[in-house]
């Protein structure tokens, strides 16, 4: 028997319903924010991801040699496919230009727990402004999406990357290496970071500044500590997003978010009951449109892991409640089965779901059938009825029956 891939799964009809139905929370939660949603090929030229990431990137791709002889890799993220749609052809549109997305991306790595090869992201990206209201704007909707989801348990961490890039330069790391210390920092792995900077000269009393500093950790008054310019920007985001009505925040220096192109703020949204691996949510502000040959834009964006989301409010107990059809319509005998089907037919164009037996059941299991595809009503069509102009309507959840004129099923229900 031939198996979906390794880190890939298949989405039957009762698992795909609710991913659907989330995935829609999602979209009208960017709606009523005023976002418009885009879509990108799910692949894309390697070197799109090599310019954004560098050269090591290509170890956690899906990338191939197509019939050009073309460098083509499946797209492992989304921010720069929208910022390379972005520069290919909405260069001209008004700014801000607000856009979200949802689809699949792929990396080359173990699958785990919530962790696949191919996984589902759902983001979304301000391009025009580097302020306070355009950094406010993406976390408000990042937190009403988690919230809207239904999720009890979570934290959103805000930093600054820029603090941390200045004192890392006056320490004396060269901005070649800077990535590769941030990386460190990101998972605080602060003894892998003490030979890479001593390797540079960075003074041991240095780096251990430097670690304390990704330790600032708490609520609002540890902005305080924040050195400059950018202690001054993180008051004035937090001022807006207590206006917004997001107040449950934590100022955390150690959000790092380990990519290049983040230029300023950097936030990430956790869910303590999925343990170790507890990140739902990412985002910060950046430029990157010149990396692909269009003009330098400032950025904010996020993007929200579908799958470690849905993993986190299974694990909270958060049970979605599956919808069925509005009405299964059950032919009595063979000599009913065509008006049954022009009844069927009728349901439909009135806009109700609605679904017939076609296998030919007896009553009994016609109707175990109905229950079984949570059908709301059976529509049972018998010859006798017919001639009366009517039908029987039962109530799947009751068992209480009627019977109703045929071209007015639902006048009561």
């Amino acid at each position: 028997m031939i198996q979906c891939p390794r880190g890939t799964r298949d989405f039957l009809p009762d698992e795909l319903e609710k991913r659907r139905s989330y995935e829609n929370v999602l979209r009208g939660v960017a709606h009523r924010f005023g976002f418009r949603e885009i879509e990108t090929p799910i692949f894309e030229d390697a070197e799109l991801f090599i310019l954004r990431s560098g050269p090591g990137v290509m170890k956690e791709l899906y990338n191939f040699k197509d019939k050009g002889d073309r460098d083509i890799a499946l797209r492992p993220e989304m921010t720069a496919p929208v910022i390379r749609a972005f520069v290919n052809g909405m260069g001209s549109y008004p700014k801000p230009i607000k856009v979200f997305y949802f689809g699949q991306c792929f990396r080359y790595e173990r699958p785990q727990a919530g962790r696949y090869r191919e996984f589902f992201q759902f983001g979304a990206e301000i391009i025009g402004s580097a302020t306070p209201e355009t950094d406010a704007e993406a976390i408000a909707m990042a937190a009403s999406m988690i919230k809207s989801l239904g999720l009890r348990n979570y934290k959103i961490r805000i930093g600054h990357i820029g603090v941390l890039r200045q004192r890392i330069a006056d320490i004396g790391v060269p901005k070649e290496r800077t990535a590769e210390v941030l990386q460190k920092l990101d998972k605080k792995l602060y003894d892998e970071a003490r030979p890479i900077l001593r390797d540079i000269g960075v003074k041991d009393e240095d780096a251990e500044a430097l670690f304390d500093l990704t330790e600032t950790v708490g609520g609002v008054e540890v902005l305080d500590k924040v050195p400059g310019e950018a202690g001054a920007y993180l008051k004035e985001l937090v001022d807006i997003l207590g206006v917004m009505g997001v107040r449950d925040l934590e100022i955390d220096l150690g959000v790092v978010r380990g990519l290049d192109y983040y230029t300023g703020m950097v936030f990430e949204a956790e869910a303590p009951v999925l343990g170790a691996e507890k990140q739902i949510c990412g985002g910060g502000s950046y430029t990157l449109s010149e990396l692909f040959g269009g003009e330098k834009v400032f950025s904010t964006g996020f993007a929200i892991g579908f799958d470690r989301i849905l993993l986190a409010m299974e694990k909270e107990g958060i049970v979605y409640e599956e919808k069925g059809i509005d009405a299964y319509v059950i032919p009595v005998s063979e000599d009913v089965r065509k008006d049954a089907a022009g009844i069927v037919s009728r349901l439909r164009a009135e806009g109700r779901s609605a679904d017939i037996d076609i296998m030919g059941r007896k009553m009994a299991k016609a109707l175990k059938y109905a229950d079984s595809i949570r059908a709301r009503y059976a529509v049972i069509v018998g010859r006798k009825e017919l001639e009366n102009g009517c039908v029987t309507l039962r109530d799947m959840k009751t068992g209480d029956q009627k019977e109703v004129p045929v071209d007015n099923i639902f006048q009561d229900a």
